[in-house]
């Protein structure tokens, strides 16, 4: 069993949606279209292509930096620390005396990202583990992930 807590930032949040979106086909297909789009305008000396492929590359990293921002301001939840256990049975949190718990089993997946560990409870919705946070229990953590969810779920880097 692990238990620690965290508080979700708007950098965490940030991450989150950043890898979240990228490893998306829509993410993918139109960082894929931005940069032809600047290639092209090389190529071919047509300025206006740079302009679109700019701002194919540019629009969803600043808008998921100015959502991130949002969200970690207006939603109460992110306000306070959430508290985590993972034990043989799945993952609780808990915050101000209520608790919510999910089966090993259910969970979607789980990855990391550059600043987090992140288990999907659903395809859009998960739990943020920022790296900072969890400290020397990021092993156990990680260890815990990898022995109670099949490995096809897991894709977890050091």
């Amino acid at each position: 069993m692990v238990e620690f807590d965290v508080k979700i930032e708007a950098k965490d949040l940030y991450d989150y949606m950043l890898a979240h979106s990228y490893n998306s086909g829509a993410g993918i297909l139109g960082s894929c279209v931005g940069a032809l789009m600047v290639v092209i305008a090389f190529l071919s000396r047509q300025w206006i292509f740079l302009i679109c492929g700019a701002v194919l590359l540019i629009y969803l990293p600043w808008v998921l930096f100015l959502k991130s921002r949002q969200q970690a301001k207006n939603n109460p939840a992110f306000a306070r620390p959430l508290h985590y256990r993972l034990d043989e049975e799945g993952i609780s949190v808990s915050q101000d005396g209520q608790t919510q718990s999910q089966a090993w089993r259910d969970m979607y997946k789980a990855v990391s990202t550059a600043g987090s560990i992140v288990v999907y409870t659903t395809r859009t919705h998960a739990a943020i583990f920022p790296k900072r946070q969890l400290g020397d229990q990021l092993g156990a953590v990680v260890q815990t992930i990898s022995t109670h969810m099949p490995p096809r779920k897991v894709k977890i880097r050091s």
